[in-house]
């Protein structure tokens, strides 16, 4: 199998299991917050799809996401999360210390935050189409992030498919939280 279709189709799974995951996921779960320092449902699913709405159409494309674009007032978010410009390149700083506080606080639409991720799911798989099987091999300077030189092939699979993979994970755990939760 060639790596673009291989890289293709693992995004493509990985976005079903993060909608299997959040399928049952009502309004009111959403927003539940959980012990300790974990963030809610809700803004863990939409840190997943502003991450990879920002990777995909700001950081690879060199445009503009959707949520600052076609989508802007949109996605079902009360705030959008906070991003380091410019381009979101830089992931440190003072707006990942404000990443915490913005998960506690923002609310959420699941019916429209379910609308944006089609979107994004749709933008992802358009650009990996556009893509070559030699463009994988492309180096990418992610040292703003601390990740140094990378290739697109390693961003797509550690920043695209391991970070949908990671929240549809991070849900589940939060949702068996919650019904614990409740029976006690």
């Amino acid at each position: 199998m060639e790596a673009l279709t291989l890289l293709r189709d693992n995004l493509r799974s990985a976005h079903e299991l993060l909608e299997a995951t959040m399928a049952d996921v009502t309004p009111e779960q959403a927003p539940w917050l959980p012990p300790g320092t974990a963030n809610p449902v809700g803004a863990t699913y939409a840190h997943v799809l502003i991450a990879e709405d920002a990777l995909v159409n700001a950081v690879l494309r060199g445009g503009r996401p959707l949520f600052a674009s076609t989508w802007d007032d949109r996605v079902g978010v009360s705030e959008c999360m906070p991003l380091p410009p410019p381009r979101w390149q830089d992931f440190s700083g003072p707006a990942w210390e404000e990443y915490g506080p913005w998960a506690r606080r923002v609310r959420i639409s699941l019916r429209l935050l379910r609308r944006y991720a089609l979107a994004v799911y749709a933008a992802s798989d358009d650009y990996l189409v556009s893509l070559r099987p030699d463009d994988l091999s492309r180096s990418v300077d992610l040292s703003g992030s601390g990740l140094g030189r990378v290739s697109l092939g390693w961003i797509v699979s550690r920043l695209g498919v391991g970070r949908v993979d990671n929240g549809a994970g991070e849900i589940a755990c939060l949702k068996g939280l919650q019904v614990e939760a409740v029976q006690a």
